[in-house]
């Protein structure tokens, strides 16, 4: 049975990036929603892949599965919100973070809120990125926000210590953190008119639009 959090409560949101590579535009990202998440109210928490030794989906029977990738699902099951970030490759999500969402399943994802971050090098962004893990968040039965930031030509944005210089995808990457916050509190809170009220008042997703 869902536990539903009482109102001194917080929620909670964590973030998983694609993206194992140091000084990753793809964490950096992720870091700005976090603090959006936070803003709001949330418990924050950045789960770094690199640190969990992770079989391949399909290597070991799922009753070997070992402790790291059982941790690894309870702390997204745990959690009412989530932020998947990836980088875009051979126009398609990265096969670490594939890999980590396969090895999870309804139990970590059903009914939660969903963000989702693409970040790309070139100047196309990661639409192809976030469609594919739209699709992958719906089946898996996920609010899946509207909302999505695709950041192009991503090292044009960021410092070289990691910190967002473009206000344009500060804010939107704040505002996926903030969002996903809202909605897991009155799903959990079971505000159910208030939640289809906020989500019906959206705008369109704005893609991969370029900042001004």
């Amino acid at each position: 049975m869902k536990k539903y959090l009482n109102n001194s409560r917080n929620v909670r949101v964590v973030a998983i990036s694609g993206s194992l590579r140091n000084g990753s535009y793809t964490s950096a990202s992720l870091r700005v929603a976090l603090k959006g998440a936070e803003m709001e109210g949330a418990e924050i928490e950045m789960i770094d892949l690199r640190q969990y030794n992770l079989v391949f989906f399909g290597q070991v029977e799922e009753t070997n599965y070992p402790p790291d990738v059982l941790q690894l699902r309870e702390k997204v099951r745990d959690a009412q919100g989530i932020l998947l970030g990836t980088p875009e490759y051979h126009a398609g999500l990265s096969g670490v973070l594939k890999n980590a969402l396969d090895l999870m399943s309804f139990d970590e994802f059903e009914g939660k809120m969903l963000g989702l971050i693409g970040v790309s090098g070139g100047n196309m962004g990661a639409i192809n990125a976030l469609n594919s893990l739209r699709t992958i968040g719906r089946n898996l039965h996920a609010w899946v926000l509207p909302q999505q930031v695709s950041v192009p030509e991503a090292y044009k944005y960021f410092t070289e210590d990691g910190k967002i210089s473009n206000r344009n995808y500060e804010k939107r990457l704040l505002e996926v953190g903030q969002l996903v916050t809202r909605f897991a509190k009155l799903l959990e809170l079971q505000k159910d008119q208030e939640f289809v009220k906020l989500w019906e008042g959206l705008p369109e997703n704005p893609g991969g639009r370029k900042p001004t």
